[in-house]
């Protein structure tokens, strides 16, 4: 090998190890993206690299990128309403929905809303092939307040595994395996974000919706990332991918022990919600979940009757009919 390649893959290997989304090129949002919905209520500042998505009584907002991918590393940076938002839903995710409409794939961020006093909190999703109707929710609190400044939320995905970061930190991984099949996303998608009124749901199930009062609600997104590999429409099935040093290592990008650490930390305080842990929704965890005896343990202190067990069955009736309930 050529003494200089070696050293500047070595470099990118380097890059990614330490937290590779602070040295990947940042887009414009002309470069990366187009209006998707919202009318008036998507604003793009003039620096050109930062895009505001509001919601009122009229409508909502959106964008989505122009390019479809095929696995790579999706980020931006946000900063989400303040004050009373019960209701309220910012989403950072890819979909394919438009192009499969009965089995599409998804990789989610939803950020929901709250009532005044109490915090946004944080849900990620993963499925393929439109499998809906087996949640793979998880949720959780920030350590950090969302409204007062801009952090970075950022989607890694590859043929192995997804991994949710924020601010670099990894919250959560989706590892690939034989049992999981289709479920695992693996059709090209399109990156969106969106702010909307998920009155039905958001928050504690329903019980406190959109207070347009407090309106306008406004979601702010800059630092675009979108370092994947782009495939073409007409053809998402056979396709060629980037095959750049960069795009190499990043499919081939690890957790490091040091991130490995801190994800088992974090998710030890601030996990919420686990599919892997409900035993109304799944008497057997799904063969993805890798049960950790202290994320068990949190979550039984955090809410008993969700994750005690059959012991906490009795005299009780499933809550959730269908997917999850935010509360």
């Amino acid at each position: 090998m050529d003494s200089h390649l070696g050293l500047f893959l070595l470099s990118v290997v380097l890059v990614f190890a330490s937290g590779f989304s602070r040295n990947l090129p940042i887009l414009s949002f002309e470069d990366g993206y187009s209006h998707l919905f919202g009318d008036g209520n998507l604003m793009v500042l003039k620096d050109g690299k930062s895009a505001h998505l509001t919601l009122d009584e009229r409508t909502g907002s959106g964008f989505v990128s122009q390019d479809i991918y095929r696995h790579g590393f999706f980020s931006a940076s946000i900063k989400l309403p303040a004050d009373y938002t019960a209701g309220v839903v910012v989403a950072f995710y890819m979909s394919n929905g438009d192009m499969y409409e009965d089995n599409h794939d998804e990789i989610d961020f939803e950020f929901l809303g709250n009532i005044r006093g109490k915090n946004w909190r944080v849900q990620t999703n993963v499925y393929g092939n439109g499998s809906t109707s087996t949640g793979r929710e998880e949720r959780y609190g920030l350590w950090f307040d969302p409204s007062e400044d801009y952090h970075d939320y950022s989607i890694l995905w590859t043929e192995k595994h997804i991994v949710f970061y924020v601010d670099d930190i990894p919250i959560r991984e989706v590892k690939r395996n034989e049992e999981m099949g289709g479920d695992f996303p693996s059709k090209p998608m399109s990156l969106y974000a969106t702010i909307w009124d998920g009155s039905s749901w958001a928050t504690n199930g329903g019980k406190y919706k959109v207070n347009y009062k407090y309106a306008p609600f406004v979601a702010r997104f800059s630092d675009f990332i979108l370092h994947g590999c782009a495939v073409d429409p007409a053809e998402p099935s056979s396709s060629e991918c980037d095959v750049s040093p960069y795009f190499v290592s990043l499919v081939n990008e690890e957790i490091t022990p040091e991130q490995m650490e801190k994800m088992g930390s974090l998710r030890k305080k601030y996990l919420q919600y686990s599919y892997c842990y409900d035993r109304f929704r799944y008497k057997i965890p799904l063969p993805e979940c890798e049960i950790v005896s202290q994320e068990a343990d949190h979550l039984l202190r955090f809410d008993p009757v969700t994750f005690g067990g059959d012991h906490h069955r009795r005299g009780k009736r499933h809550r959730r009919s269908k997917g999850i309930s935010a509360v």
